[in-house]
């Protein structure tokens, strides 16, 4: 089987499970999996550590690094799935400049379950409610015409299917 050549962007606040619907869907695709926080940089991981939000500057960097690992994946025809926030729509518009097929899976959630999956997060540099509360303020949401919208009260494995109901051009095929 073969998976045609998407790039696929899953996005949403810290806590949404960016990382693990990421992981899931690119393995059911058989596709490169990349969690964007791997490439934030030691000053902004440490930001984050310390309860600081990050501003648009911090994330400019940072954004156009993961744009060119796209557009890297694009140039070679190969299929990807990316884990980041993409809180904005110009952050959006710069990962878009990696691939302007790119395809975003929004995952949305209320606050109060947001904040308890990331109180139950051990490992991870991301801390703190004001941090989360700055997240949502600067999130601008997409729309269906924008993006897949899924609700992450749904488990993950029905939000991988939904999504691969709603882009069946993404989908496995068989040669």
């Amino acid at each position: 089987m073969k998976t045609t050549s998407c790039r696929i962007v899953v996005m949403g606040v810290s806590g949404s499970g960016k990382s693990c619907i990421g992981a899931l869907l690119a393995s059911r695709l058989g596709v490169t999996f990349i969690d964007g926080d791997d490439y934030h940089s030691p000053a902004s991981i440490d930001k984050m550590a310390n309860g600081i939000p990050l501003g648009d500057e911090d994330r400019r960097e940072w954004l156009e690094t993961l744009a060119g690992l796209i557009g890297d994946h694009r140039r070679r025809d190969a299929p990807l799935v990316l884990a980041c926030s993409a809180l904005k729509r110009p952050y959006r518009e710069l990962l878009r400049r990696g691939d302007p097929e790119l395809i975003f899976l929004f995952l949305d959630g209320e606050r109060e379950q947001l904040r308890q999956r990331l109180i139950a997060r051990e490992e991870h540099f991301f801390r703190g409610e004001a941090m989360l509360d700055s997240q949502l303020h600067d999130l601008e949401a997409p729309d269906a015409l924008e993006a897949v919208v899924s609700n992450i009260a749904a488990t993950p494995d029905a939000i991988v299917t939904a999504f691969l109901q709603a882009k069946p051009e993404c989908r496995r095929r068989r040669d």
